[in-house]
């Protein structure tokens, strides 16, 4: 029997109608890879807006390379950035993370990367900074004790190390040298609390102007050491950016403490280091949960955003922090 052209037209658009349901299905239910295939209802942007994923979407193939962020020559990079965009947007609390690629000097960064939080130990890594500063300058003196302490406060993170070289070496003082150096311009004390390292609040944005700091700034020798100490810290700290895995040769100093602001508890937990070869990407992530949360919940979160980015396997292989 002939058939007319309407009806093969019609039939045409029919299957091609179903080949896409049956595509969109089986894509649905694919395993984002870990190593850096585009994650279902994931679409690359040319600039990831802060705290957005973009859920619903569907990826038309392989993303184009994007110079305007960071990871912007790396096509799976990008993918990544993009899932772990919305894992950020249905994380319950307050999450922000910058990653910036310092070949290139662009930022990716998604959350709330300029809300203020209790910094925590992540304050340790700008003291430990100045101090080698002023010890190579002669303004101070680094004797055996002072230096015992430097590698404490970065390893276990020694809170004890931390009081005893900010009593010691300038209590306050250390702030302007941290806002003014180091760029960390937000860095405040919270009204009513004691002016001591553990009661200051920060941003990631200053937690990653802090890492650019010590990367690409400060002397050689001091930047040398902080890399090597920060590639093994204790196992306290086997979590954050640590979860980027061996092969990216993390290196992390990280925070966790349950704050009490207003009258209400709340768990903060905080990583800032680098990852990639290199050292190519610098980070920084703060997790400010809501009351009722866990230090369990937090660490696993940030750690599985950072492995997630990098391609390392999620859930992420970390050791809980003591509390």
């Amino acid at each position: 029997m002939r058939r007319s052209p309407l009806m093969i037209t019609a039939a045409v658009l029919v299957l091609t109608v179903m080949s896409v349901v049956v595509v969109r299905f089986v894509r649905t239910y694919e395993t984002p890879a870990s190593a850096g295939r585009t994650p279902a209802a994931a679409t690359p942007t040319a600039t990831p807006a802060p705290g957005v994923g973009v859920p619903g979407s569907e990826p038309s193939g392989p993303p184009a390379g994007n110079p305007g962020i960071a990871g912007g020559d790396d096509p799976a990079q990008q993918a990544r950035f993009e899932y772990a965009a919305q894992l950020i947007h249905t994380t319950p609390g307050h999450l922000g993370i910058v990653v910036r690629d310092r070949r290139t000097g662009l930022d990716w960064r998604n959350g709330e990367t300029d809300r203020p939080a209790r910094a925590s130990s992540t304050i340790k890594l700008a003291m430990a900074a100045n101090l080698l500063e002023r010890g190579r300058s002669g303004e101070i003196k680094l004797d055996s004790k002072a230096r015992k302490d430097i590698a404490d406060m970065l390893d276990t993170p020694s809170d004890t190390a931390a009081n005893a070289l900010w009593d010691r070496y300038g209590k306050e003082a250390f702030v302007p040298w941290f806002q003014q150096q180091y760029g960390m311009t937000n860095l405040a004390f919270p009204p009513g609390l004691p002016h001591n390292w553990d009661q200051l609040t920060g941003t990631p944005d200053d937690l990653i102007h802090l890492m650019s700091y010590v990367l690409d700034r400060a002397d050689p020798g001091d930047r040398d050491y902080f890399v090597s100490e920060l590639r093994r810290p204790g196992a306290a700290q086997h979590w954050g950016i640590w979860a980027a895995g061996p092969s990216n040769l993390p290196g992390n100093t990280n925070g966790w403490a349950l704050e009490t602001d207003d009258n209400v508890k709340h768990w903060v937990t905080h990583s800032v280091g680098f990852a990639g070869p290199d050292s190519r990407y610098a980070i920084a992530i703060m997790y400010d949960q809501a009351p009722g949360g866990t230090v369990t919940t937090g660490v696993h979160t940030v750690s599985d955003i950072v492995a997630t980015i990098f391609g390392a396997p999620t859930p992420a292989k970390i050791t809980e922090p003591p509390t």
